[in-house]
């Protein structure tokens, strides 16, 4: 019987070993696993560097680039802390919670929600800064451009759903540019701005609005998302006194026609 017994007894230490060392892989997975799962799904545009912590807890600093072969990139100032949470809420949900010292005075809480056929992302709501120049590492036009200013970003609270290749959005997102300006015009700032992003109720539409609050480059103009694609049209023009200033770049960011520039996307 004994003899029996320790074959039996080795299989389930062998079992007990491999069972805690899958547990402590998941549990103590280094930060490093989000920055190459970030850097994956952008295709290098978002990169994690300099990472602390673990996947469930950790820490990073933000490089955005324009993806592969950009020659613009910037950091975000103070990089950034998470928070991951698994759960279970009428299926599983993956609960997360994201700050910024720079530009979120309280951090940002997601729920993320996968299933079958695709996944859903509802966003509490929230209100945050971020300096323009973040967006030089986007690439194209904003490395040309080269902003300074602030933008505002808050929402009420939003839900993405992502579905095969089309996406759906209900609620409203609200970004504020302040005090914007460009190296490649003298006027500074060319002024500030407001764009809203809302749904129109199926999920499936959704209306965007550009207006300017106030400044000398006037911008104003509507799109529509649908069918998982976004199609923009609007007019850049300058104020009264302000077209010397605001000449080079009416001709950066779109097509002339006449004293105004016209703004197409999609």
């Amino acid at each position: 019987m004994m003899e029996h017994r320790k074959p039996a007894a080795a299989r389930w230490a062998w079992l007990g070993a491999i069972a805690g060392s899958v547990l402590a892989l998941v549990v103590f997975a280094p930060a490093l696993w989000v920055g190459i799962l970030l850097s994956h799904l952008s295709n290098g545009s978002v990169q994690l560097l300099n990472t602390g912590g673990t996947v469930w807890s950790g820490r990073g600093d933000v490089l955005l680039s324009g993806g592969e072969g950009s020659r613009g990139q910037t950091a975000l100032p103070h990089g950034l802390r998470w928070t991951l949470r698994p759960g279970w809420s009428q299926g599983p949900v993956l609960r997360i919670t994201l700050a910024s010292p720079c530009c979120t005075a309280q951090p940002m809480s997601l729920a993320l929600r996968p299933g079958l056929a695709g996944a859903q992302v509802q966003v509490d709501a929230f209100s945050s800064r971020w300096p323009a120049a973040v967006l030089v590492g986007l690439g194209t036009p904003w490395n040309t451009l080269r902003m300074d200013g602030q933008l505002r970003v808050q929402s009420p609270g939003f839900s993405l759903a992502l579905t095969g290749r089309r996406a759906r959005l209900d609620g409203l997102l609200v970004v504020e540019a302040h005090n914007l300006a460009t190296r490649v015009s003298t006027l500074r700032p060319l002024g500030s701005y407001r764009v809203e992003f809302r749904s129109t109720g199926d999920g499936d539409n959704a209306a965007l609005k550009l207006a300017t609050l106030k400044g000398g480059l006037l911008l104003d103009g509507d799109g529509q998302w649908s069918g998982g694609r976004l199609r923009f049209r609007g007019v850049a023009s300058a104020a009264p006194g302000q077209e010397s200033a605001l000449a080079n770049l009416l001709s950066i960011i779109g097509r002339r026609d006449g004293a105004r520039t016209l703004l197409t996307f999609g």
